[in-house]
């Protein structure tokens, strides 16, 4: 073989050398699993700080047959249905150079303190720090509303009767009225200049704030806003 024979032969050797390596390396360019669960963990983390307590994360594995394109921008989001706590599924989508979505199986379990009732509460009771004792625990898997702060509960009144250790709802929970039905209380008209006071019955109960109802000795029925200490207000 001549030489010129020799250098095309070792041309298209080179050649086919580098097309391999190119294969392998392009074929090689597989995302990194850990790389996935890493990113699912770090943003519940993150969103799991808008919960009370601490929270101990773990995301499942995946699949070592799964093959995926190497990505370049991983954005984690929790599909539609899907928690932020207890078991749950994330979601980790490629946005760069290639499109792709896998789903993980995750657990979220985050400890802090709840109230429940310290013992047997009677409806329309107005809840004191007595009445409501402080627990730490798993709270994954409560009802939504619960309560974690004891100034949610103290001075509401309850509107359902409960039993000892009870958790403690804010739906379970009411403002206590300042104005009940039967009970005698100022009305106080309130206009430019001027106030005037009388006195009269309620007919409806009330929480501060609410629409309250009176009527007067001459049989007159006055409307205004409950207030505290038995007060009606009606401003003009």
């Amino acid at each position: 073989m001549n030489y010129f024979a020799k250098f095309v032969v070792t041309l298209a050797g080179v050649a086919l050398l580098n097309s391999y390596a190119l294969a392998i390396t392009k074929d090689d360019l597989k995302q990194d699993h850990d790389k996935i669960r890493q990113v699912a963990t770090e943003y519940l983390q993150h969103i799991s700080t808008a919960q009370p307590g601490d929270a101990e994360i773990s995301v499942g594995p995946i699949d070592s047959r799964l093959n995926l394109a190497e990505c370049q921008a991983l954005i984690a989001f929790l599909p539609t249905g899907s928690k932020a706590w207890g078991k749950t599924t994330v979601g980790v989508r490629c946005t760069a150079p290639s499109n792709w979505t896998i789903y993980l199986r995750a657990n979220v379990q985050i400890t802090a303190e709840y109230y429940v009732a310290a013992h047997s509460l009677s409806k329309g009771q107005v809840l004191a720090l007595e009445d409501i004792s402080k627990i730490k625990g798993e709270i994954s898997n409560l009802p939504a509303g619960f309560i974690n702060n004891p100034d949610q509960a103290i001075g509401k009144a309850l509107q359902v009767s409960i039993s000892s250790g009870t958790l403690l709802r804010v739906d379970s929970l009411k403002n206590p009225a300042v104005v009940q039905q039967g009970q005698t209380v100022r009305v106080i008209s309130i206009g430019n200049g001027f106030q005037v006071t009388t006195e009269a019955q309620a007919i409806t109960n009330a929480s501060e704030g609410q629409i309250a109802k009176a009527k007067t000795a001459n049989g007159v029925t006055l409307s205004g806003i409950a207030k505290a200490g038995g007060i009606i207000e009606i401003s003009n």
